[in-house]
């Protein structure tokens, strides 16, 4: 409270002081009515001078002692002192009811607050909720980017996956294609030459019945070596198509055969060596053994020059390894494997045929060092 304030508030205390004073000494000297709505108009103005009940009480105690003098208020008899209280408890009600009123204002605040702090508890709870729900679909938001770009790279890559197979396909068709060409060219110039000549053989035979014994018997002997040639050239496909020996007798003997032969023919030096515990290899497995060895020697017969061949089967640490080294021109693998190369079907032929029994594959290729290359197959000794 500023200094004004309180000397305002003193200014009013004396000056209703003295008319609390004037009030009851006139409700005192008369009987007449409406003393009771002047005191309660008393107590208005002493509301409206911003006093309270107990500055209203300290001016009822100055008055009756200002006037003890003149009314005997230890007389019960005379009724000074009722008619005192009266008149002070009748200038009280306009502060009571103020005070009333004050008091349910406060309650209904209270009660408002009280409801207000409820309501703040359950909206902070309700935000708390939003947030967490909120960050809720955050995250699953995120999770859905993440899945979206996850599932838009795998559909992205199984496109490339598809072009690549669309373009591995045609290769093995063509390679298919390439290769019935050349059995049908092979055929056509050894089986079918060779067959032709034995019937034109027969045929002059058949017509020259006058000739003499020694002139049959040479013609004899050369229709059965172009019968023996016929023959040889058949067996020579079979065996390219997959050689009987590898069913009947085992890989060693087959890979030994197929050595041998090729040797003979593009005038190589093969070198052999091999574990004989691969036989216990199941079928599958041994089969693709002989592919790769077999790819991997025609390989060197056609593009390599070589002129030595080292091939080892041996076991290592839960496998088998096979390997095979030339001496020959080295070539860059990964430009050879590429998807553009027409000639990687038969490197990739072998990759595919190693993994698919669980097995890998390396190549190594360096000027002045060769080729080598490299399959390894798990080794659990199968049964065929």
């Amino acid at each position: 409270m500023t200094e004004g304030n309180a000397q305002l508030k003193t200014n009013a205390r004396r000056r209703l002081s003295q008319r609390y004073l004037t009030m009851l000494r006139t409700h005192l000297g008369t009987r007449r009515p409406g003393n009771g709505d002047r005191a309660q108009e008393l107590g208005r103005a002493v509301l409206a001078g911003g006093l309270a009940t107990l500055d209203l009480a300290v001016m009822h105690e100055k008055a009756v002692v200002a006037l003890a003098a003149r009314h005997d208020f230890d007389n019960m008899r005379n009724g000074s002192m009722k008619r005192a209280g009266a008149f002070f408890t009748q200038a009280l009600i306009p502060l009571e009811a103020a005070q009333q009123a004050t008091r349910e204002a406060n309650r209904h605040l209270c009660l408002r607050n009280e409801a207000l702090r409820t309501h703040t508890a359950a909206l902070a709870a309700a935000n708390r909720l939003l947030e967490r729900e909120v960050m809720r679909r955050k995250a699953g938001e995120r999770e859905i980017r993440k899945g979206k770009e996850h599932y838009q790279k795998l559909f992205l890559e199984s496109q490339i996956m598809q072009r690549k197979l669309r373009q591995l396909t045609r290769k093995i068709i063509s390679a298919q294609e390439e290769e019935r060409k050349e059995i049908s060219r092979e055929l056509h110039d050894e089986v079918v030459q060779t067959l032709v000549g034995i019937n034109v053989e027969l045929a002059a035979l058949g017509k020259g019945a006058t000739i003499g014994v020694r002139t049959l018997k040479e013609k004899i002997a050369r229709t059965q070596r172009l019968v023996a040639n016929s023959v040889n050239a058949v067996h020579q496909f079979a065996r390219e198509l997959r050689p009987a020996v590898l069913d009947d007798l085992g890989l060693i003997p087959a890979l030994h055969a197929y050595s041998q032969s090729l040797a003979a023919r593009k005038k190589l030096k093969i070198q052999m060596t091999a574990f004989g515990g691969v036989e216990a290899l199941g079928s599958a497995k041994r089969t693709v053994l002989f592919r790769v060895a077999q790819e991997a020697l025609t390989n060197v017969a056609r593009h390599a020059q070589a002129t030595e061949v080292k091939m080892s089967i041996r076991e290592i640490e839960g496998a088998i390894r096979l390997e095979i080294s030339d001496n020959g021109r080295a070539f860059h693998v990964g430009k050879t494997l590429s998807a553009k190369n027409p000639k990687r079907l038969g490197l990739v032929g072998m990759r595919e045929r190693v993994e698919m029994v669980g097995g890998s594959l390396t190549i190594e290729s360096a000027p002045g060092k060769g080729t080598t290359v490299r399959a390894e197959i798990p080794f659990n000794q199968e049964k065929s």
